[in-house]
């Protein structure tokens, strides 16, 4: 279900949104949310493992970490694990399989929730066709890279029980990793540093023929993921010499993890201006990350080891110590429905387009974690013990939701107003059970209330046929978990955003632009755990206020198709300006955050000052070619805007510091061989580009490097 639904609906929306197609996607065969959402203004993306695995997202300014600031969805569903109670994106959406991808921001995801400081993300799923239909896309690429995408579907017509269709589909990609693990005593190395990731997808709906029209729609999926990926970066010296190793401290680390989800939706049009659609859904989310935690005898978190001789010896293998691996084990789940409806009237001379929806919503996280510990003695692992279960982190948190919103979008000749307002009451718990880690002891249980709101309302006004300007403002928030508003006694956080702006769109692909100018004032700032440190002292927190403006500018023009020439030349921009500042000193408790030292007016970690994307193409008969180039400006990756890897209390600490600059070409071709078939071939990162991506969670991560891919796929 989409919330955009087109390029044309997001130029004719009263505040700013993206709308990504499928051909925006399949031009350089995407499978990495990161590079997807750079053709998006006002999204940034910090990268963590070079192929979007685990994605860091941010909608203007918002903390990127885990893209827990931001509203995740997929047909129109929350999809993070558990959005209210833990929302950190350990499971997001697989953008390979999508058919588009939507980012709004400005007062139109008021509507949806529960993070809306930002903005939302909706991924629309591959729809039902319309008649019956096979599709199959394959490559192969660099480091074994491999890919299987195809669905069959489509839509009966029946004589006497209406319509029906359906849709079976199956992903399968994988990877061997671009990474190498390092060798030591007893252990050769190893180049598996990559993934496996597996799934299915079934979609069915039934349209009886009766008098109002119904439509009944039922979806599954799962998916199967299995990473050798870590935590661990390198020391900086060891990156310059090779970005692209790993160390042998870092073999064990895995990561585990399946998701169920499912919905069924009922659409009524209950006569021609009301129309109800209610949803419900379920998911569950297991995942297992045994990686590695810390080192003991003597006692680092990795990343203090990475900048520490001694520290550094053990994790190459060179010096005896222990390695202390933990199972960040955790089982979350949600479950609710949500109904709206969307009622179309007049009053006088005003059009209206109504919608109140409701929704009742339960989402929880179960921690249950443990540890096991390897003894490293002249460079060999000699033994292993392991701690209880539940000993390394034992608790659930449990979050149930009502919301509703209303909205109107009120037409009078070239004006559109569309106030709206949100209003949601979470019960929050928070529990500790020892008896589940050692059979003793008494549970701890807590619970409290939290009411928040948020309200706004944007303006349009159409100047000429293809000119549209347009305004907003609203109050936003974001939600802290149960466990740090009952016992840390979080806020949560709230801001004042207003933007204002033109769109232009003469032809949906000839000429069009998008410019924006927005500016959000944050209260109470909530980030997440210290990633990357040895355990924090705080956990989530809020560390004050921060000012954000700044400026976007999409636009597509195509001189080929505005001249009517024999080929096309497609050309696309899509610009970000930010200024992200605190607005005072960061009141961080935990020195190991990286929030903690940051003063007035400093850089809020990990959201540079601009950015731009620029793409350029090619169409001539059956053949297209494709350059697409991003810039980067190097990030400060700490609110104390160190360019040394010092924490504010003098700890050496690798999180600390500078991210590199960077320029990355993609380069694709694509030739139809006949109606059927088309071959296609790609190269991302053309110019072999390496640069430091990201210093989270532990030290310098380095881009994907230049990959390689060819590959078809066929409609029939």
């Amino acid at each position: 279900m989409a919330v955009v639904g087109s390029k044309e609906n997001a130029t004719l929306l009263p505040s700013s949104a993206t709308f990504l197609d499928v051909e925006d996607l399949s031009i350089h065969q995407v499978t990495d949310i990161n590079r997807a959402l750079r053709k998006a203004p006002g999204v940034y993306v910090r990268e963590e493992d070079g192929y979007g695995l685990f994605p860091n997202i941010s909608l203007r300014g918002v903390d990127p970490g885990r893209s827990g600031k931001i509203t995740v969805m997929e047909d129109g569903i929350l999809t993070a694990p558990a959005p209210y109670s833990s929302p950190s994106a350990y499971y997001f959406p697989t953008v390979g399989r999508m058919s588009g991808v939507e980012a709004l921001k400005g007062s139109s995801q008021i509507k949806y929730g529960p993070q809306i400081t930002g903005g939302a993300l909706n991924f629309i799923s591959t729809p039902i066709p319309g008649a019956r239909q096979t599709y199959f896309k394959t490559f192969y690429g660099s480091y074994n890279e491999m890919l299987a995408h195809a669905y069959f579907g489509g839509t009966e017509k029946t004589e006497n029980y209406g319509n029906f269709g359906y849709l079976v589909e199956g992903f399968f990609h994988q990877s061997d990793g671009f990474k190498t693990i390092q060798s030591a005593a007893g252990y050769p190395g190893s180049d598996d540093t990559g993934f496996r990731r597996m799934e299915p997808m079934v979609k069915i709906f039934w349209e009886p023929d009766w008098n109002k029209y119904h439509r009944l729609e039922l979806k599954y999926g799962y998916s199967d993921f299995l990473a050798d990926e870590t935590y661990l970066g390198l020391n900086d010296a060891d990156f310059q010499n090779d970005p692209f190793q790993r160390y042998a401290a870092t073999r064990f680390d895995q990561i585990d993890s399946y998701n169920h989800r499912t919905n069924l939706r009922h659409i009524v049009e209950l006569n021609a201006d009301l129309t109800l659609t209610t949803t419900a859904y379920y998911q569950f989310f297991h995942r297992d990350w045994f990686k590695l935690h810390a080192l003991d005898n003597p006692g680092f978190s990795l990343s203090e080891a990475l900048v520490n001789p001694t520290g550094l010896a053990i994790l190459r293998g060179q010096a005896d110590g222990t390695l202390r691996v933990r199972h960040n084990n955790r089982d979350y789940q949600l479950y609710g429905i949500q109904s709206a409806a969307q009622y179309a009237f007049e009053t006088g001379e005003l059009d209206h387009q109504a919608e109140l929806g409701i929704r009742l919503h339960y989402d929880e996280e179960d921690r249950f974690q443990w540890e096991e510990e390897f003894q490293q003695q002249n460079g060999a692992i000699v033994g292993s013990t392991e701690t209880a279960r539940g000993s390394a982190g034992d608790r659930i948190q449990e979050s149930g939701v009502f919301a509703i919103y209303a909205q109107d979008e009120i037409k009078y000749e070239q004006w559109t107003i569309k106030p709206g307002a949100r209003f949601e009451n979470i019960s929050q718990r928070y529990e500790q059970d020892f008896r589940r880690t050692d059979g003793a002891g008494s549970p701890i249980a807590e619970e409290d209330d939290l009411r928040v709101a948020a309200g706004g309302l944007s303006v349009g006004y159409q100047l000429a046929q293809d000119w549209n300007l347009f305004t907003s403002a609203y109050r936003g928030y974001a939600i802290p978990g149960p466990r740090e508003a009952i016992r840390g006694d979080l806020k949560e956080e709230s801001s004042i955003n207003i933007e204002a702006g033109v769109k232009f769109r003469r032809d949906p692909k000839a000429i069009g632009f998008e410019f924006a100018y927005f500016y959000s004032d944050f209260s109470d700032l909530i980030v997440g755990d210290s990633i990357g440190a040895s355990g924090g002292v705080t956990g989530p927190e809020n560390v004050g206020d921060i000012d954000v403006h700044g400026a976007e500018l999409s636009a597509q023009y195509d001189p080929g198709q505005a001249n009517d020439w024999v080929f096309r030349t497609p050309l696309t921009l899509a610009f970000t300006y930010t200024h992200a500042r605190f607005d005072g000193a960061a009141n961080s408790a935990d020195p190991e955050s990286i929030f903690a030292g940051g003063q007035d007016g400093a850089e809020v970690p990990y959201i540079p000052e601009y950015q731009i994307t620029a793409e350029a193409g090619f169409e001539w008969g059956r053949a297209g070619l494709y350059l697409t180039g991003t810039y980067v400006p190097a990030m400060f990756t700490s609110a104390s805007n160190t360019g040394l890897q010092l924490a504010p209390d003098g700890t050496p600490d690798a999180r600390f510091g500078q991210t590199d600059p960077y320029f990355l070409l993609d380069l694709s071709a694509r030739y139809q061989i006949n109606e059927k078939w088309r071959a296609f071939g790609g190269v991302r990162n053309l110019l072999d580009r390496e640069y430091i991506a990201s210093r989270q969670p532990h030290g310098p991560r380095p881009g994907l490097p230049m990959t390689l891919q060819i590959g078809v796929e066929a409609w029939f």
